[in-house]
């Protein structure tokens, strides 16, 4: 798994991390969170995305290997959130990359963007073209 934040208040990622501490402990089910793209095959988003970051966002999703998911975290990641109308943004993270599981919430616990990870693996199973 590789996290990466387009820009927010931080309250997904903290829930995201959340799901690394031993109350959660996601790394009991093998999910692993790396900080290199060539090593995931989950990319977690949460925040916003602007005209600069989506450039990052692209570029780290076109640099994992295929197959890969995507997993967009929050109402930011969904929508744009409360920034959607300020002139930088671009909206939700599916006007940028492929997003395959929407975890709703502002933020989400980390119960739900545990579940959105697991229905994004589950993705990887399936035959389709969609994943990279």
């Amino acid at each position: 798994m590789l996290h990466f934040d387009c820009g927010s208040c931080n309250g997904c990622d903290i829930e995201v991390l959340a799901c690394l501490t031993p109350v959660y402990d996601v790394e009991r089910f093998g999910i692993v969170n790396v900080g290199n793209p060539l090593h995931a095959d989950l990319l977690v988003v949460s925040g916003t995305v602007n005209r600069r970051n989506g450039r990052v966002l692209a570029n780290l999703y076109e640099q994992m290997a295929a197959p890969k998911v995507t997993v967009a975290v929050g109402t930011c990641g969904l929508s744009g959130g409360i920034f959607r109308t300020a002139y930088n943004v671009v909206g939700g993270i599916d006007r940028v990359i492929p997003v395959d599981v929407y975890v709703p919430g502002c933020p989400p616990r980390p119960e739900a963007i545990i579940d959105g990870v697991f229905r994004a693996l589950k993705c990887l199973d399936r035959p389709s073209d969609d994943h990279g």
